[in-house]
């Protein structure tokens, strides 16, 4: 048939003087072989859109097989656990108040602790600075008492030393110059 059509075209075509109805029969002709070859493609189309959603829905199915079980095993999992957890969370937040009203005591506690060490040490302080001007006084009255008496010994010394001098003096001619000024001239 379609050699049929080919030649009524190519004899349509070579003859100068070919009728229009000769001529509108080839196009006919053309167009239901145009239209045919497209209804083809058009089904061939089909069938493979056929075959690709089959494919696309199997896969589909398979993976919703494997996958709704794992979320069904998730939600029981949270079901659960989620009381456990706000037991956790409750915990957590009693412990978190517990530990905050402990360090507030802590705070206090420390500080007060601070306070007498502070007082304590100005006390300490207090005390061995009078222990220390105690012992200074002390060590001035002994050095007062010690020395007193052997000032008022070499007071004694140096008077009768000077009345010795003075009884030989009277005894001795008196040299004005020593041997030592000799050398000395001014």
């Amino acid at each position: 048939m379609l050699r049929n059509t080919a030649d009524v075209l190519l004899e349509a075509i070579l003859m100068p003087n070919g009728n229009f109805e000769t001529l509108l029969l080839v196009f006919v002709a053309v167009t239901g072989l145009a239209v045919l070859l497209q209804v083809v493609i058009l089904f061939a189309l089909f069938l493979s859109m056929r075959k690709a959603a089959k494919a696309l829905n199997g896969q589909i199915e398979e993976l919703r097989t494997s996958v709704l079980p794992l979320i069904t095993e998730a939600k029981d999992l949270l079901s659960r656990v989620g009381p456990q957890v706000n037991s956790i969370m409750a915990d957590v937040a009693k412990l978190t108040s517990d530990i905050r009203a402990q360090s507030a005591d802590l705070h206090v506690s420390a500080t007060d602790i601070l306070e007498r060490v502070r007082r304590q040490t100005s006390r300490v302080d207090a005390m061995l600075s009078s222990a220390l001007d105690t012992v200074d006084r002390a060590g001035g009255m002994v050095s007062d008492a010690v020395n007193a008496p052997l000032r008022q010994i070499s007071a004694i010394a140096a008077a009768l030393k000077a009345g010795l001098g003075a009884l030989r003096s009277r005894s001795e001619p008196r040299q004005l110059h020593s041997p030592a000024d000799k050398d000395m001239f001014v």
